[in-house]
């Protein structure tokens, strides 16, 4: 049975939670795009205050009421973007559409836009069903992998 997924704000509780999703090895390398040192405490704990004093529209991410990740929009009101991340133990199970889906309805103002490592099928698999297309194809630096790699640029127009 799937969990059940819900949203709500970021407390601060929520952060020693959210630094160890973010900090793991493999999450990271999927992800790709992450802080310079995702293990760096300090530099977590700022990007948060940054965040949480935005405009973003961030919640936290929970399945059957444990916490298992994060999921925003952010940006200029006509670049805004979607960002997740939910622990790896929990992949697999739905819970990411189910998050985006939730923040989707939470913020209604389209289009949004998205970027994926290329390789991220799971991600790709995810904003696909969320009704994103791919628009395009970039390359950056990913942090997490030490070199340039190719990314997939999605959109959200309905």
């Amino acid at each position: 049975m799937a969990p059940h997924v819900t949203l709500r704000e970021v407390t601060d509780s929520d952060l020693p939670d959210l630094f160890r999703h973010m900090s793991d090895p493999e999450s990271n390398r999927m992800a790709a795009f992450t802080a310079k040192d995702p293990t760096d405490r300090a530099a977590f704990d700022a990007h948060w205050v940054r965040i949480r004093a935005s405009d973003a529209v961030t919640r936290t991410v929970l399945a059957d009421g444990v916490v298992v990740g994060h999921a925003a929009v952010y940006g200029p009101a006509e670049e805004r973007e979607v960002t997740y991340c939910i622990d790896r133990g929990y992949w697999g199970r739905g819970i990411a559409t189910a998050a985006l889906l939730a923040l989707l309805e939470l913020v209604p103002k389209r289009p949004l836009a998205a970027r994926t490592a290329a390789d991220n099928a799971g991600s790709i698999r995810v904003l696909e069903k969320c009704g994103f297309t791919v628009t395009g194809n970039d390359r950056g630096f990913a942090n997490a992998r030490g070199a340039e790699i190719d990314e997939l640029l999605l959109i959200l127009t309905r």
